[in-house]
């Protein structure tokens, strides 16, 4: 427990004294991020720690719609590149099953401005990479 400041001594000297203590007992000696320079950002921020732990997880925090658009662009590229046209099938009408949803029901935020795949369109383009490719 931390001792209580005796009366008559100046509080910075108080401070002072207990920061030595506790160098004197290496209690500052295996602190994360010891002799590394502080980050190049130091803007205050409320949410800093909020952040870093978001991107510690690896998360991310984008409204519905645009994290569907992002969704929609890597299943697209999942599909064209993808091993066999039963899996272009799949991944296709799984992310059109997704917009299909939030086109029913849109959610608070930026519009979606997406609109289904077609799933022959794309099975076509992937026959034509695959073909290329051979």
């Amino acid at each position: 427990m931390t001792e209580r400041k005796p009366p008559g001594v100046a509080f910075g000297s108080w401070v002072d004294k207990q920061i030595c203590d506790a160098q004197g007992r290496g209690e500052f000696d295996r602190l994360p991020g010891a002799g590394k320079p502080l980050p190049d950002d130091m803007t205050y921020d409320e949410l800093w720690w909020v952040k870093r732990k978001m991107a510690r997880e690896g998360l991310s925090c984008l409204p519905p719609t645009l994290a569907l658009r992002k969704q929609a662009e890597d299943a697209l590229a999942a599909a064209l590149a993808a091993p066999s046209e039963r899996v272009v099938r799949a991944v296709i009408a799984d992310i059109n099953t997704k917009i299909l949803d939030m086109m029913l029901k849109p959610p608070p935020g930026p519009p979606l401005g997406l609109k289904r795949y077609d799933v022959e369109e794309v099975v076509q383009e992937w026959r034509r990479r695959r073909g290329a490719a051979e």
